[in-house]
């Protein structure tokens, strides 16, 4: 089968302009959604997250190349380019609480003195974008995606999706798996790849726990802040959040 073929049209003229810009991007692991997107995203809009009964700490979004713009964004949900081949973000922006957000800077200051620096695939996430994701996956994948019955960390800003790129280069590095890949090569202790590529995600690990990041086990990109449950589920939009 052509390796086109098996993505739908609008990712692949995507994959066309990157080509044409010369940008590097790779195309995303896609699946078929059980239902159409914008079928679930009008559903989505009409419910509202889990009640929860505890008390947290006020959110404090802040966005994150607005603390250096040395930080990238590869924000793939505001494309074609992501699993399920459809824009789910109006806007391409990356939100942390805080603490988080500050956290990741100190982990991105340690990756350059080693020559790399953080692209961010996404961080925090409205909650009807979480049910999106869960109605649109099939059983045997929904280890990758969140519940919303329990909303996720990124709902809550304290989880993040990155990467590394090179100083040097400019470019994002080669990992054993790509971004949202649902399969066990993502999984963060896969013995397969190269091994540079290996040694980046390493060091990628090591640097985020260094700052208070736990990586999720099925996820190498994916970092959870360590006061998570402090924060409650939000469903802000991005353009709620002001410029």
């Amino acid at each position: 089968m052509n390796f086109l073929k098996k993505f739908h049209f609008p990712l692949c003229a995507l994959f066309i302009v990157l080509l044409q810009l010369g940008f590097t991007q790779e195309i995303s692991f896609h699946i078929t959604p059980l239902r159409p997107v914008e079928e679930l995203r009008a559903a989505a809009l009409k419910q509202q997250p889990p009640r929860e009964q505890r008390a947290f700490l006020k959110a404090d979004l802040v966005e994150l190349v607005k603390l250096d713009p040395t930080i990238k964004l590869d924000i793939r949900y505001a494309t074609s380019n992501n699993f399920l081949g459809s824009p789910l973000y109006t806007q391409a922006r990356a939100f942390l609480q805080r603490p988080a957000a500050e956290a990741l800077l100190l982990a991105h200051h340690e990756l350059k003195a080693q020559g790399y620096g953080l692209i961010i695939h996404d961080g925090y996430r409205p909650w009807y974008v979480t049910k999106i994701f869960w109605d649109a996956t099939a059983d045997d994948k929904k280890i990758f995606v969140a519940d919303p019955r329990e909303g996720s960390k990124h709902n809550r800003g304290c989880a993040v999706d990155l990467s590394l790129y090179d100083l040097k280069s400019g470019k994002e590095v080669k990992m054993p798996s790509g971004y949202d890949e649902m399969s066990d090569r993502a999984y963060a202790d896969y013995a397969g790849g190269t091994t540079d590529e290996r040694a980046r995600r390493s060091l990628l690990r090591q640097a985020m726990e260094n700052q208070g990041f736990a990586v999720y086990p099925q996820e190498w990109w994916h970092f959870d802040y360590k006061d998570w449950k402090r924060y409650p589920i939000l469903n802000l939009k991005f353009e709620d959040l002001g410029q």
